[in-house]
């Protein structure tokens, strides 16, 4: 008794929660809407450190805001898009007969008063019957003309028995099949997409792919700025573990004190384990000044390695 007592109020909290947002009711939205928060929470989570680990961003998006405003952009299209995929109907076979329905219950009734308007004007009233309706191939308000309609796709002599779905208790149509996740058959069933929460099939499957096509196009826009980051990566971890800076660099023969020094030759080198010492771990508030390396200590960097340097980690 007690436990009953105790469960009641979650219970009623829940009804009321399925009353203002009928959509949890059913376990298969409730989960498909539970993943689509986990996603847009994740996307946010990811913008959120990019302005909290990046301290400059502020500052670079009020001078520059076209730069971040491009990329907030394509942030909202991707969600919209994904957004509209996912709330999109893949097209159940039940919708595709209930349309059926309604297309000829509208036919009907337009029928039925054209024929009136004609046999009134005639003096006559005649009652049009049910057989002799055209149209009735059309899926009708019972399940038989939908059978025949279905039936007419296959085969002659083929069995409605072999194409009913033993789950809706529904004729399936050609190329239909029934999702066990939605737990509905889907016209032109493609697949049940776990990230959007609903299947793939003859209504949403031109959206799935154009989600697909902004999403390769955003991917081929990173890989190009990774590339280019990728080799800019390299090239200053070249200058970390060569104790060197981009202007010494290619500007060598320009200056002064480097002129003399063979290109091989790094002249503040301290070996690759000490360069990148200095470099991640040793800075601090305090300047430092380098002197230049005497010609004893260029003497000694313009040895080739031998194998005993290569032991001793002289390199290092």
């Amino acid at each position: 008794m007690t436990m009953v007592g105790f469960c009641r109020p979650s219970e009623q909290v829940s009804q009321r929660c399925f009353q203002i947002f009928p959509c949890l009711s059913d376990p298969v939205r409730r989960s498909s809407w539970g993943l689509k928060v986990a996603l847009v929470a994740l996307h946010l989570i990811f913008v959120g450190a990019l302005f909290l680990f990046d301290r400059d961003l502020i500052y670079k998006t009020r001078k520059e805001p076209w730069y971040t405003a491009i990329y907030l952009v394509l942030f909202a299209a991707t969600l919209i898009q994904y957004f509209v995929t996912s709330g999109s109907s893949p097209g159940y076979v039940l919708d595709a007969m209930r349309a059926g329905n309604e297309s000829q219950a509208t036919f009907r009734e337009a029928t039925k008063t054209s024929k009136q308007s004609a046999s009134s004007k005639n003096g006559n009233m005649i009652t049009p019957l049910e057989g002799q309706q055209p149209g009735r191939n059309i899926p009708g308000t019972n399940t038989t003309s939908w059978v025949k309609l279905v039936m007419d796709m296959y085969p002659h002599g083929s069995s409605s028995r072999n194409w009913t779905c033993t789950y809706c208790n529904v004729v399936q149509p050609p190329r239909s099949k029934h999702c066990h996740d939605c737990d509905k058959c889907v016209l032109q069933f493609d697949h049940h997409c776990v990230w959007l929460g609903t299947c793939i099939g003859q209504g949403n499957h031109c959206r799935f792919w154009w989600k697909d096509a902004v999403v390769i196009l955003l991917l081929a826009i990173l890989c190009i700025s990774l590339i280019f980051l990728l080799l800019l990566l390299l090239f200053h971890s070249y200058l970390v573990l060569t104790n060197q800076t981009t202007y010494e660099l290619v500007r060598r023969r320009r200056i002064t004190y480097l002129r003399g020094v063979p290109d091989r030759v790094y002249p503040f080198s301290r070996g690759i384990c000490r360069n990148i010492y200095n470099f991640c771990c040793s800075r601090s508030s305090v300047y430092t000044i380098e002197p230049l390396p005497t010609a004893d200590e260029l003497e000694a960097k313009a040895k080739p390695y031998t194998f005993l340097d290569v032991i001793s980690c002289r390199c290092c």
